[in-house]
C-alpha cells in the first residue's frame, strides 16, 4: 500500500479470518509450516529477511510456526502501539553478525549469531540489545539485494556509515533501541507507514476502486478525446449517407442488389480512405498546421487498423449480398446453375468484361490474407516477412478493384497519386545511396545504440522517428525506430534499439558476434554529441563500444505527437524504460538551446540562462519521469541527464525549468519493513554527497512505482500553464496514465508507430 490505511475493528477481524485461511491453505493438516513455506508465502526474493521474520514469529523456537503464533505477532503488529512496532524493526535489525561470542548472553538472551539459525539452536529474536556496524552492513546488504540494487561494497560501507554516524547520536558504537527510535522520528513517513507495512507482508492487495460509472460515459473522457470521437462520429456518418445514396439509387432492383451496392458504395470510400491514414509524410506535414488541432492525426494507426476491418465486413456483406442474389436469378431462370454466375464473366453483370464475380471473389480472398497476416500473434511472433509481404499485395487489391468497380478509380485518383508519390521520393532517396554505421555501442539489456551518418538536408523535429533497413539483417525489412539524438547534432543520428524480436535480437547478435565489421571509423568533430556517444559506450559492466562500416537505409523522419511539446506550456513527460528515446532528442535540444542563450557577467562571471520560451517554444515548465525495472536500465541514458543537471545548476527565474524524476519499480519503499533502513540511508547519503548512490544523478531515485495521484496533483497545484502529458513505454501503463489524465483534466499523448 502507498500510505497507512486506519482498520475499524470489524476490518481487522475480516483481515486476519483472511489470515486464517490464507495460513491453513498453506500448512496443511499439519497446522504448521517450516521456514520452506514461510518464504513461499512472503514471495522474498532473499532469504535474510524471510529467516528474520520467521525467526521473530517462532516464539516457542520450535522450528515451526503454528497459527496462534502468527496471529499473535500480526495481532501485535496491528493493535500493538508504535513502541511494540518499533521494537519489532530493531529486533530485525539486531543480528549480531561477524561477533561469534558466547551464543547466550544476558539473561540467557542469544547474541553473536552471524547467519540466523533455526530457534532450537539459538534464539535470535533477542540479541545483544544494540545494534553495530557490521550488522547494519549485513542488514543493508539483505535489502540492497531484496530491491535488487547492486552497489560495490566500497559503496555498501558508505551507506551503513551514514546511517550509522546519524543513529549513533552518543558515538558509542552501537546504536540502542532508543537512538533508533529517535533517528526514525526524523522520518515522519517511515513513521506512518511501519504499521501498515508490518502487517500487510501476508495481507491480500485490496480490490481495486471502481467508479459506478463506465470511464467512456465520464464528461472528462469525452472532453479528452473529443477530436477522435469527432471523427469516428463523421466516419461513421458519412459511410451511413454513402449507403443511404447508393441504396435508394437501386432501391427498385430488389433487397440483395441494395444491400450490394450500398456496401459497395461505402468500400469504394474506404479503400480509397485506406492509403490516406498512411501517407506518413504528408501526415508529418499536416502535424506542423491548424488541422493537428482538430483532427486526431496520432491514432492514424489505429484508424488504419479501423478501417481494414470495415473493409473486410463490408466485402463480406457485398459478397454475400450477390451471391444470395445471384442465387435467386439461378433459380428463378433455371438455365444457368449458381457456379455460372460466380466463376464465368458475363457481360451486364459489372466490372471489366463482365469480370466482377471473379474480381470480386479474388479480392475477397486477398483482404482475408492480408487481415489474418496483420494480426500482432504473426508480426511479434518472428515471422514479420509474412506480414510484408502479404501487405505488398495492397497492388493487387488496387488493380483488382479498378477492374471490379467501374467508379472506384474516380475515388482513388488523388489517393493514389499521393501514395505513389511518398513511395517515389523514398525509393528515390534511398537510390541515393546506403549510410555508414560509424559506430556502434552495445549496452546494458541488450541495447544496441547506432552512430549513422547524417544525410546531408536532413532535416527533423526532436521525438522524429525513422525507418531503418540494415541489409546485413534482413534486406527487405524496414523497422520503425525513433531518434535519440538532437536536431541540433549535425553530423550522426542516434538511434537506440532495444533488442525485443527478432530483426531486433539479430541487430545486436551481428554487431557482437567477433566477424562483425570492424574498421576504424571515419573522424567525427568532438562536439558534445559525439563526445556524449562514447562515454555511454562505456557505461556498464556488459557495455561494449565497436566501430563499425555496416550499411543501412533509412526512411524519414517522421513526426509524432511529441512534436507538440515545444508549444506546450507545462509538458509532462514520461518514459517507461527505453521509451525514453523520444525524450532524450527532446532533452538534449533543450540542453542545446541552454547553451546558446547562457549569458555570463564579464566582471564577476556570474552565468545565468535567459528565457528559453519565444515563437517556436513557448514551454514554462518540463517535468521528466523516468520508469525502470531495474538500476541497469538507467545507464542507458544516465550521462545525458547528468549533463543536463549541470546545465541547470543556475536556477532560472520563478524556479527551476526542468524536474526530473526517477522511478525503479524493483526497489522497496520505505513503506515495507524490507527496505527501511536502505531507503533511510539512500537519503542520508544523498544529502551529505549531493548526488544519488542509484544513478549518480543529483535527482533522488524512487523506489516503486509512482503514485500517480500524488504525481499529477502536485503538477496541478503549480499552475505553470495548460498541462499536457506525453507518454512512450508499455500500452498498459497508457492506460493507467490516461486514466489520471482524465481525471485531472490533462491531454494525454501517446506515440504510436
Amino acid at each position: 500500500p502507498a500510505g497507512p490505511r486506519a482498520m475499524s475493528a470489524a476490518e481487522d477481524a475480516e483481515w486476519l479470518r483472511r489470515v486464517r485461511k490464507q495460513f491453513e491453505s498453506i500448512a496443511g493438516t499439519g497446522r504448521e509450516i517450516g521456514l520452506k513455506e514461510f518464504k513461499t508465502a512472503l514471495q522474498v526474493k532473499e532469504s535474510f529477511f524471510a529467516e528474520r521474520f520467521f525467526a521473530l514469529f517462532d516464539s516457542d523456537g520450535s522450528g515451526t510456526i503454528s497459527l496462534e503464533e502468527l496471529l499473535g505477532a500480526l495481532s501485535l503488529l496491528v493493535h500493538g502501539n508504535a513502541t511494540d512496532k518499533l521494537r519489532f524493526l530493531f529486533q530485525v535489525y539486531d543480528v549480531d553478525a561477524g561477533n561469534n561470542k558466547n551464543p547466550r548472553g544476558l539473561s540467557g538472551r542469544c547474541v553473536g549469531v552471524p547467519a540466523l539459525t533455526p530457534r532450537s539452536a539459538c534464539s535470535p529474536r533477542a540479541g545483544s540489545g544494540s545494534i553495530d556496524a557490521a550488522e547494519l552492513r549485513v542488514v543493508l546488504r539483505g535489502c540492497l539485494r531484496e530491491s535488487a540494487i547492486a552497489l560495490p561494497e566500497e559503496r555498501l560501507a558508505d551507506l551503513a556509515l551514514a546511517l550509522f554516524e546519524a543513529a549513533d547520536k552518543d558515538r558509542s558504537g552501537s546504536i540502542t533501541f532508543e537512538e533508533l527510535r529517535e533517528e526514525l522520528e526524523a522520518f515522519p513517513e517511515v513513521m506512518e507507514n511501519l504499521t501498515i507495512s508490518a502487517a500487510s507482508w501476508l495481507k491480500p492487495p485490496p480490490p481495486a476502486e471502481r467508479s459506478c460509472r463506465p470511464r467512456y460515459l465520464t464528461r472528462a473522457y469525452w472532453h479528452n478525446h473529443r477530436s477522435k470521437l469527432a471523427f469516428l462520429g463523421g466516419y461513421a456518418a458519412l459511410n451511413l449517407l454513402l449507403f443511404s445514396l447508393a441504396a435508394l439509387r437501386h432501391a427498385g432492383l430488389g433487397g440483395w442488389v441494395v444491400v450490394a451496392r450500398g456496401c459497395g458504395q461505402c468500400l469504394n470510400f474506404n479503400c480509397a480512405f485506406l492509403p490516406v491514414l498512411m501517407l506518413r509524410r504528408c501526415l508529418t506535414w499536416l502535424r506542423a498546421t491548424a488541422v493537428a488541432e482538430v483532427l486526431p492525426l496520432d491514432q492514424h494507426v489505429v484508424f488504419h487498423q479501423l478501417v481494414g476491418y470495415v473493409v473486410l465486413a463490408l466485402a463480406a456483406v457485398h459478397t454475400g449480398a450477390h451471391v444470395a442474389n445471384f442465387s435467386r436469378l439461378a433459380q428463378r431462370d433455371g438455365r444457368h446453375a449458381l457456379a455460372e454466375y460466380l466463376l464465368s464473366a458475363r457481360p451486364g453483370v459489372g466490372g471489366l468484361g463482365g469480370t466482377a464475380s471473379q474480381t470480386g471473389l479474388a479480392l475477397q480472398a486477398l483482404l482475408a490474407a492480408m487481415l489474418a497476416f496483420s494480426s500482432p500473434c504473426v508480426r511479434r511472433s518472428g515471422h514479420f516477412e509474412v506480414f510484408y509481404w502479404t501487405h505488398l499485395s495492397y497492388v493487387s487489391v488496387w488493380t483488382l478493384l479498378i477492374l471490379h468497380g467501374p467508379h472506384f478509380w474516380k475515388w482513388f485518383a488523388v489517393p493514389g497519386c499521393l501514395f505513389a508519390l511518398e513511395k517515389a521520393v523514398g525509393v528515390a532517396r534511398r537510390r541515393g545511396g546506403g549510410l555508414r554505421i560509424v559506430e556502434v555501442n552495445l549496452l546494458p539489456s541488450k541495447v544496441t545504440h547506432l552512430v549513422i551518418e547524417r544525410p546531408p538536408f536532413f532535416r527533423y523535429k526532436p521525438g522524429d522517428y525513422v525507418y531503418l533497413n540494415v541489409p546485413a539483417i534482413a534486406a527487405y525489412e524496414w523497422h520503425p525506430f525513433t531518434i535519440s539524438s538532437a536536431p541540433e547534432q549535425q553530423e550522426t543520428l542516434w538511434l537506440h534499439i532495444r533488442s525485443l524480436g527478432q530483426w531486433t535480437n539479430k541487430l545486436y547478435e551481428y554487431f557482437q558476434q567477433p566477424g562483425s565489421p570492424s574498421p576504424e571509423p571515419k573522424p567525427l568533430s568532438r562536439s558534445l554529441g559525439e563526445r556524449r556517444c562514447r562515454r555511454w559506450a562505456q557505461v556498464g559492466a556488459d557495455g561494449a563500444q565497436l566501430s563499425a562500416d555496416a550499411e543501412c537505409y533509412i526512411d524519414g523522419p517522421y513526426g509524432t505527437p511529441t512534436r507538440r511539446i515545444f508549444t506546450s506550456e507545462h509538458a509532462v513527460l514520461i518514459g517507461a524504460g527505453i521509451g525514453i528515446t523520444p525524450f532524450a532528442s527532446i532533452l538534449q535540444s533543450i540542453m542545446y538551446r541552454y547553451r546558446r542563450r547562457k549569458q555570463s557577467c564579464p566582471s564577476c562571471h556570474h552565468s545565468w540562462c535567459e528565457d528559453l520560451r519565444d515563437e517556436e517554444m513557448t514551454l514554462r515548465k518540463v517535468d521528466f519521469i523516468w520508469i525502470n525495472r531495474d538500476q541497469k536500465h538507467f545507464e542507458w541514458f544516465v550521462s545525458l541527464l547528468a549533463k543536463l543537471e549541470m546545465e541547470q545548476a543556475q536556477q532560472e527565474p520563478g524556479g527551476r525549468f526542468l524536474e526530473m524524476h526517477m522511478y525503479m519499480t524493483s526497489a522497496l519503499g520505505k513503506n515495507d519493513v524490507k527496505a527501511i533502513g536502505l531507503q533511510m540511508a539512500l537519503d542520508l547519503l544523498a544529502a551529505k554527497e549531493q548526488r544519488d548512490s542509484i544513478t549518480g544523478l543529483r535527482t533522488r531515485t524512487r523506489p516503486g512505482r509512482p503514485d500517480w495521484s500524488e504525481v499529477f496533483g502536485k503538477v496541478a497545484e503549480e499552475k505553470r500553464g495548460k498541462v499536457q502529458v506525453f507518454f512512450c513505454g508499455s500500452p498498459a501503463l497508457a492506460k493507467v496514465i490516461r486514466a489520471h489524465c482524465e481525471r485531472f483534466g490533462f491531454r494525454f499523448f501517446k506515440e504510436n508507430f
